[in-house]
């Protein structure tokens, strides 16, 4: 099932500028219908992609990304099969209506209208554009890029190969040179900037430039396994926009948890956060804690425990009881019967709000620091990982409203735990760990860094039928195959994507 509240959202802010845009005497024209405009107002458009952006990452897309990298469980419908990997390429609403019927063709729309004379706007769509396609080429791999979003001036475009999106090739433009030429139209002169339809920065565009930057450290950390002279290449590119000093790395990237880029949804009904819409309003009884997550945070003795989940206090016999309470999971792949509605540990106020107008993280603060750690290793650029370590896991814990005193109790009394040790590997495992524990609501990053990395150490699902592995890409979907098979390439669910492959 789908919450529709992007497109009802869109639907009332299209209403409203209509009517609010109407005059007494315009009555009379003819041939002008104030309903079908022919040009569409850019402070429509970018709540559409905004809203749409963060809904793709976290509807169907995120909840089987946190199926494999078993954050959740599924314990019903479609859920219980995704978990052990039976997806079968089911992703038409993903693929067509979302990322490509929505988010990219509306950001190239606003990039269309925008460009000449309000490039504040195409600036900011270049980076939700980036964004968007880099979602796309991460979980398929080869995807319509070069050749995309021509509507009928090519309904049938070619697979660029991940490859060629990522570093760029002759009539392909890197995701790089994209966001780096977002971050150029927001230097324009502008005749319209965003306001009230910046859901996110409210129209500041010091902070889209901050989102920007933070985009290239994320492409940079993706790509860093496979090529790591272009991860450096852009690493210390956004490092060398630090202001002059910052005691903060990378602070021309997000360098406080305010900025980060986190999609605001409301409480009202068709408005809420999609984890809320769907395991909470539409499907309560498809999912619920994975044991196998729930066991890592109580090893961890991590106080996120109780923000990330609710507490079972009326189960006689919960799976894990803490200091924090009593939490019920259910493991990965598990056929029997689950616990009770009552008896489950489910997402609680971290990820869905009071009422589901929790925000969605799409680019974090903690995120530029353990990027910047894990690159310190592995690219030797700049920066103390042990330092950007910590600093990481101290803004992932304020992230969930930790105090500063709770999170200085934790460091003292968990030493080995919040300091790197032992060779390369193994200090890298211990931050991608963390990233993993931090990106609680954002399986699709989780997922990235455990087929980047293979941290951590995840085993498969229970009782899996497709493939014994934990799927490394998704499946094209019907539609595609339908529409546009002669140009899709080979795949399988076991093959690594390109910047996953060694």
């Amino acid at each position: 099932m789908k919450n529709l509240s992007i497109f009802r959202y869109s639907a009332l802010v299209a209403a409203a500028v209509l009517v609010g845009s109407c005059s007494p005497n315009s009555f009379l024209d003819v041939n002008a219908s104030p309903n079908n405009p022919t040009a569409v107002q850019p402070s429509v458009q970018l709540p559409t992609i905004t809203i749409g952006t963060a809904f793709v990452v976290t509807n169907t897309l995120g909840r089987d990304a946190d199926l494999f990298v078993q954050h959740y469980a599924g314990i019903a419908n479609q859920p219980a099969t995704e978990d052990r990997y039976v997806i079968n390429g089911n992703y038409d609403n993903e693929w067509r209506g979302d990322l490509y019927g929505n988010n990219l063709i509306g950001a190239q729309t606003l990039i269309a209208s925008t460009q000449g004379t309000s490039p504040a706007y195409s600036g900011i769509a270049k980076l939700i554009k980036a964004y968007n396609f880099a979602v796309a080429t991460d979980l398929w791999g080869d995807v319509p890029y070069s050749q995309a979003l021509q509507g009928l001036g090519n309904i049938q475009p070619q697979f660029d190969k991940q490859q060629d999106i990522y570093e760029g090739a002759t009539n392909v433009q890197s995701l790089f040179d994209l966001v780096r030429e977002g971050l150029a139209d927001l230097d324009k002169t502008s005749v319209l900037t965003p306001g009230a339809d910046d859901f996110v920065y409210k129209g500041s565009l010091a902070k889209w430039r901050k989102m920007g930057n933070m985009l290239l450290l994320k492409f940079a950390n993706t790509v860093s396994v496979k090529d790591p002279a272009l991860a450096t290449k852009v690493i210390n590119e956004v490092l060398a926009k630090d202001p002059s000093g910052s005691a903060t790395l990378g602070s021309a990237a997000i360098a406080a948890n305010a900025d980060d880029f986190a999609v605001p949804f409301g409480a009202a009904v068709g408005n809420t956060n999609p984890f809320y819409s769907y395991n909470i309003t539409n499907r309560p009884d498809d999912q619920m804690a994975s044991t196998r997550f729930l066991d890592s945070l109580v090893a961890y003795k991590d106080p996120r425990l109780p923000k990330y989940f609710t507490t079972t206090p009326n189960n006689a016999s919960p799976t894990h009881t803490t200091t924090f309470g009593k939490f019920t999971g259910f493991e990965n792949g598990n056929t029997t019967v689950p616990p009770g509605r009552a008896d489950r540990s489910v997402y609680s106020t971290y990820v869905l709000g009071n009422a589901g107008e929790g925000a969605v993280r799409l680019l974090t603060n903690f995120q530029r620091a353990f990027i910047l750690a894990e690159s310190a290793i592995r690219l030797k650029t700049n920066g103390n990982a042990n330092l950007l370590y910590q600093e990481g896991i101290r803004r992932a814990m304020e992230e969930t409203g930790l105090t500063t005193t709770e999170i200085d109790a934790y460091f003292a009394a968990n030493p080995g735990i919040v300091t790197l040790s032992g060779s390369d590997g193994h200090k890298i495992g211990q931050i991608i760990r963390q990233k993993w524990m931090a990106w609680v609501g954002n399986g699709y990053e989780a997922y990235n860094d455990y087929r980047r990395t293979g941290y951590p150490k995840l085993q498969p699902a229970l009782n899996v039928s497709v493939t014994p592995n934990i799927p490394r890409r998704l499946l094209y979907p019907p539609s595609e195959i339908a529409g546009n098979g002669a140009n899709i390439p080979a795949a399988v669910i076991t093959t690594d994507v390109w910047w996953a492959s060694k």
